[in-house]
């Protein structure tokens, strides 16, 4: 780093004849020899720039993304069409810079990319509240039980068996600390078996936790659902995957109470597991609660609009231990992707990219299905991710798609013990159907 410091050798003496000591050496004195690397750190020498260049093109051409190989892996992240207009706009530098408004007021041009930003979140899901974003989709899940605790006041937390695993992990790190318990919910035929629940299990709960499309893509029956929560008193919170919405009931149509998921399908690339954004809607009598930032807009006394952070008595900066959350931060950037994603698609946007993987997920599942390869492993209806059993080793026919940069399905396996051969395939409008006959004609000599 010596090279990008303009100190002179003359002025680096001065400066240490000034503090009276006589090489840089001597600052770390403090530092006991017992703890001090005398052997050296093993850092090669520094390099050029094109000398670097060079060396992380190389080591980057070691990865196989989503541009070199043909991708039906989801699980959570989905590889999407991302418009070119969400990056050109993303990238200027006024939003780059922008990490959240701290001094708000004075970043009006944020505020209102991220108003608008919530606007559109309560369009999508139907809900009457938004905030600017949480981290990803498994830290919104966590912090919607946490929100429904400081409600219900409750020890349990009923939670389906069909949830995405990481968003479990995650959730189980959070009601650890809070005299909290998970409870998981039986599934029959890849859907949550809610008359599974013991009455002892429901007495002590607060809230019902179903994600849809579930894990392995099959459609939870919410109405059902949401009569069930009322019928027990629990606040029914709802993971979904948004670009689902486009073709299926929104969560305000049957009355979920909290609405979360992951945002990356909104605009956001799949860049090796994030940065990524969790969106975050609920009913209006636990706006008040929510997590987060609020941007609200009102007027001055000119009668211009502005726009502001509202109800920030909810925050840990100001209510601390007894703030409903202790996040008061938000994902501005990738929310602003969101919001220009949707934007640019419109309401027939979304609605034509669902249809898209909706038909192009159950044309490819109805190929492999005719193969002796795969058999069927639920019989519920499904969006656009769905589960087969393999006759063979997942990982050997994995490997042999992968061969022709075909990236084949999921694993599931070291999830759940009893789909040892389970692959969980997801299709999104970016597949063809020349790449989903390949996929198909290749079972069929695998068979």
């Amino acid at each position: 780093m010596n090279k990008y410091i303009p100190n002179t050798q003359a002025q680096k003496a001065e400066m240490l004849s000034y503090i009276g000591i006589d090489s840089v050496d001597r600052l770390f004195d403090c530092i006991p020899d017992s703890i001090k690397d005398r052997n050296g750190m093993n850092i090669p020498e520094g390099l050029s720039d094109i000398e670097l260049e060079g060396k992380l093109r190389s080591l980057s051409g070691k990865n196989l993304n989503v541009n070199d190989a043909v991708c039906f892996i989801g699980a959570g992240a989905y590889d999407r069409y991302i418009p070119a207009v969400v990056k050109a706009l993303i990238s200027r530098q006024e939003f780059l810079t922008a990490y959240t408004p701290y001094q708000a007021e004075a970043s009006q041009g944020l505020l209102q990319a991220i108003f608008e930003y919530q606007s559109l979140i309560c369009n999508l899901t139907g809900m009457e509240g938004s905030n600017a974003s949480v981290y990803d989709g498994g830290s919104a899940l966590a912090e919607a039980v946490s929100l429904s605790n400081s409600v219900k006041r409750k020890s349990r937390v009923l939670v389906s068996g069909c949830l995405n695993p990481r968003y479990r992990q995650v959730l189980d790190t959070y009601v650890r600390y809070k005299d909290m318990k998970t409870v998981e919910i039986d599934s029959a035929d890849g859907v949550t078996d809610l008359e599974s629940i013991s009455k002892d299990d429901l007495a002590e709960s607060g809230c019902l936790i179903l994600q849809n499309p579930n894990y392995f893509g099959c459609l939870e029956d919410m109405e059902s659902a949401s009569e069930f929560a009322k019928r027990n008193g629990l606040h029914l919170i709802v993971s979904v995957n948004p670009i689902s919405l486009g073709i299926l009931q929104s969560p305000g149509e049957y009355e979920a109470d909290i609405v979360t998921g992951e945002g990356q399908e909104l605009g956001n690339g799949l860049s090796f597991g994030g940065p990524y954004l969790g969106f975050f809607a609920v009913s209006k009598p636990l706006i008040r609660k929510m997590p987060g930032r609020i941007v609200g807009m009102t007027k001055d006394l000119e009668g211009k609009a502005g726009y502001v952070l509202t109800m920030q008595a909810r925050e840990q900066h100001i209510r601390r231990e007894k703030a409903s959350s202790n996040i008061c931060s938000n994902q501005a950037l990738n929310a602003l992707a969101a919001a220009i994603y949707l934007s640019v698609l419109g309401k027939q946007g979304v609605v034509d990219v669902a249809k898209l993987s909706f038909n192009k997920a159950h044309y490819l599942y109805n190929g492999l299905k005719e193969t002796r390869l795969f058999k069927e492993r639920f019989t519920s209806e499904f969006f656009n991710e769905f589960v087969l059993d393999a006759g063979v080793n997942v990982k050997q026919i994995q490997d042999a798609y992968l061969n022709n940069k075909i990236l084949l399905g999921y694993g599931l396996a070291n999830e759940f013990s009893d789909m040892k051969n389970s692959l969980l395939i997801a299709v999104t409008e970016k597949r063809t159907k020349k790449e989903m006959d390949l996929v198909v004609e290749m079972a069929g000599d695998m068979s």
